[in-house]
């Protein structure tokens, strides 16, 4: 679904760049990829983060699987290739509000390694912060709201990552976040930690 169709195009610089974009906004554009099964607790920690910056008056923006999946993606499914277009039109658009100075989240599964090192590849050395939402199944299962587990189970839900499909967690991620340990706070505390210790936001009380 990536090949290049469109012919007679060409590449436009913009006259302001993303240097000129941070400087304004006081923050540097980053995308912080957070990855793990479902009832891992990505969107949950990704929407408590926001929340965080915000206070801090950084300009972000979550981009989460579900909603993502009611517009841009809404004529994709589950099946392997799929999952592997939706994941590449993810890092794409990350990339874009990157590139505009924000610090975007995206609470997807994306189960594969090498779809997460292709969105990782959009985006400039430091820029890219895969953080694995390291949750049991057990307790994934335990948490779940929706109860796509046991339908999962029930052969009612195909290929539904961790059951009937695979997750490949990551290598070498820039942070694991122990989220069946943890509570939110901790979690949340340790991202804005890594933030502030790579200079991608002011450290607290230097705003």
């Amino acid at each position: 679904m990536a090949e290049q169709k469109a012919t007679n195009i060409t590449w436009h610089d913009a006259d302001i760049t993303a240097a000129n974009r941070e400087e304004l906004l006081k923050q540097k554009g980053a995308v912080l990829w957070l990855t793990g099964l479902s009832g891992s607790g990505k969107s949950t920690l990704a929407h408590e983060v926001e929340s965080r910056l915000y206070q801090r008056k950084c300009l972000t923006y979550v981009l989460d699987g579900d909603n993502i999946r009611h517009g841009l993606n809404k004529n994709l499914g589950f099946s392997p290739e799929d999952r592997e277009e939706n994941i590449r039109r993810i890092g794409e658009v990350a990339r874009l509000f990157a590139d505009a100075g924000i610090l975007v989240m995206t609470a997807f599964i994306s189960p594969y390694i090498k779809d997460r090192d292709q969105a990782r590849s959009l985006l400039p050395e430091g820029r890219f912060i895969e953080i694995y939402c390291a949750c049991s199944l057990d307790k994934c299962e335990e948490r779940d709201p929706k109860g796509l587990y046991q339908k999962a189970r029930s052969g009612e839900i195909k290929e539904f990552t961790g059951i009937s499909a695979p997750y490949e967690a990551p290598q070498n991620p820039e942070l694991v976040i122990q989220t069946d340990t943890l509570t939110l706070h901790e979690s949340a505390d340790e991202i804005i930690r890594f933030l502030e210790e790579k200079g991608l936001v002011p450290a607290s009380g230097n705003e």
